[in-house]
């Protein structure tokens, strides 16, 4: 059964912004197995995200994990997002779809912060 992974990005009007959610997803695809990962955004740019729901179908998707690239539970990821799905269920029935855990607090975001601040340091010579 083929499962596709849509990443669910708040979306932006700069869209170097929307490029780094679809180098991100580009990057998960590469680092896993999944032949299909594509990237969806919840305002402002396009693809929204009933249409990368359709787009996982069209690709032949049985199964769509939902996976929000969002940092906090805020109302996006509370309730927008399961409004989505719930939306994306009713127009595909035959396709299983859930949505995942959003980024939150982890250990590697944290590794992450640490090295910009030591880059941004760096730069500045204030080491």
């Amino acid at each position: 059964m083929t499962t596709a992974i849509l990443l669910l990005a708040h979306g932006s009007r700069i869209s170097e912004a929307n490029d780094a959610a679809r180098e991100i997803a580009a990057r998960v695809q590469k680092m896993t197995d999944f032949e299909i990962v594509e990237v969806a955004f919840r305002e402002q740019h396009l693809p929204n995200i009933q249409q990368g729901v359709d787009n996982c179908v069209a690709k032949g998707a049985k199964r769509i994990l939902l996976v929000p690239y969002f940092l906090y539970l805020g109302a996006h990821v509370l309730e927008d997002l399961p409004e989505e799905l719930l939306q994306a269920r009713e127009r595909h029935p035959g396709v299983e779809m859930v949505l995942g855990k959003h980024l939150g607090v982890h250990n590697k975001l944290a590794e992450i912060v640490v090295e910009r601040i030591a880059e941004s340091l760096t730069e500045q010579r204030w080491h």
